[in-house]
């Protein structure tokens, strides 16, 4: 089987992720899953593609993933990884999709506003 390479983005994280078949092994910029998202919740939200599909150990991933901060990251990993699934088994895609893991989040924050002191807050009005 060849390399299935697919992006995924959340807040301002982009993660590329390749998967092809081997025995499990998940590799996040170089470093081991566990080593690189240290806590169960994130290394969960990482392995639900897998969950889901019921594939857990079927393949090997490499991911490189930068910007934005752990928790977006771990979420940007799980769309490409979900989009990954898809393409190597398009019945996939019905156990994924009702679980929202196809759907890019796209909140974001919002861009500050010159004349403004944050992207909503006014400077306070003085009549005097």
């Amino acid at each position: 089987m060849e390399v299935v390479h697919k992006i995924g983005r959340r807040k301002t994280a982009v993660a590329r992720v390749y998967v092809s078949e081997g025995s499990g092994n998940i590799t996040v910029n170089k470093r081991d899953l566990n080593d690189y998202f240290t806590t169960g919740t994130l290394q969960y939200k990482v392995k639900q593609p897998f969950t889901l599909t019921e594939t857990d150990g079927n393949y090997d991933v490499k991911v490189n993933v930068y910007g934005g901060g752990i928790t977006g990251q771990a979420e940007a990993v799980r769309l490409a990884l979900s989009r990954a699934m898809c393409e190597i088994d398009a019945e996939n895609r019905a156990v994924l999709k009702p679980e929202g893991l196809l759907t890019r989040d796209p909140r974001m924050v919002e861009r500050k506003k010159f004349g403004q002191k944050k992207a909503r807050k006014k400077f306070q009005f003085s009549k005097r």
